[in-house]
């Protein structure tokens, strides 16, 4: 009975790590198309209004949605991936304490 239920958690808490994982992945794809986007309507509206090509694409107002955007980006990456994708999850500690024991 306990076997079953632990299952059935561990079967909730994948399922829910998946979806997370799907949304970060949207949210990056999203994030890609919609700022080639608005880049290019930026930019469009720049030499329309007299910028040459070089100033228009080097006016900050092209890239601060990259950067605000990216900045959100990145800690929806940290809520999802944390700090177990740069090596320390949860078991990190373990792992290293077996390992040294081992040498």
């Amino acid at each position: 009975m306990q076997q079953d239920f632990r299952q059935e958690d561990k079967y909730i808490k994948a399922k829910k790590r998946v979806k997370a994982i799907k949304g970060f992945y949207v949210h990056l794809m999203v994030y890609f198309l919609g700022n080639i986007f608005i880049s290019g309507i930026v930019i469009f509206g720049l030499i329309q209004s007299g910028y040459t090509i070089v100033d228009a694409f080097s006016n900050f107002g092209v890239y601060s949605t990259w950067l605000f955007w990216g900045i959100v980006m990145f800690f929806h990456w940290m809520g999802v991936f944390g700090f177990k994708s740069i090596g320390f999850g949860n078991d990190w500690e373990e792992k290293k304490i077996k390992e040294f024991m081992e040498k």
